[in-house]
């Protein structure tokens, strides 16, 4: 049976998205051991008395090309409160995400429309118009579901073009990513 590129491309970075996925978890995990664990109290004071910090500093992370995997604040999440206030800040943290993503898409429309853009994307950006195009739909699916830079794929995804509705139906995928890795966080904190 012949698998179609797209679907390699998707299988493919699906895949280095999970190896991800268990590099942050080990390195967490790490963090937790060797560091956290020898002195708590300092950690709590820093992370967990300021949610209103935290929550900015993730929302500018998930506007400025996702600097800071979701995952973590998953973590510091999962540590703060109890399971309901968990699940909410997963949500928000979903909820913020896909608008963030959203918006860098409406930035990169912007610059489609920008004849400057378009004469620079012709000299510097030759091919990559044509590859969103072709992997358009499986690009949006693997950033949403993989640590690839969200908000940098959405902004080139936006810039090549992309319908709106539909750009808006795939990166749903976004939500399940939380609800999946929220899942997994909460398991592995909770055995």
């Amino acid at each position: 049976m012949k698998i179609s590129p797209r679907i390699k491309f998707l299988i493919s970075n699906g895949l280095k998205g999970l190896l991800w996925l268990i590099v942050l978890l080990a390195a967490y995990y790490l963090f937790k051991e060797i560091v956290v664990s020898r002195n708590p109290d300092v950690w709590v004071g820093k992370f967990y008395a300021r949610p209103t910090m935290i929550y900015l500093i993730y929302g500018f992370s998930e506007f400025f090309f996702g600097i800071l995997p979701p995952e973590l604040f998953m973590i510091w999440a999962i540590n703060k409160a109890d399971t309901l206030h968990y699940i909410i800040n997963v949500g928000f943290f979903a909820g913020l995400s896909y608008a963030m993503g959203y918006v860098n898409f409406l930035i990169g429309q912007f610059f489609y429309k920008n004849e400057k853009y378009k004469e620079l994307e012709r000299r510097l950006l030759k091919g990559t118009v044509d590859m969103v195009k072709k992997y358009g739909i499986f690009l949006i699916i693997v950033a949403a579901l993989t640590p690839l830079p969200w908000s940098a794929v959405s902004l080139l995804v936006g810039s090549s073009g992309y319908p709106s509705k539909r750009y808006l139906k795939y990166a749903l995928f976004r939500i399940l990513r939380f609800a999946v890795y929220g899942y997994i966080i909460f398991q592995t904190h909770h055995m």
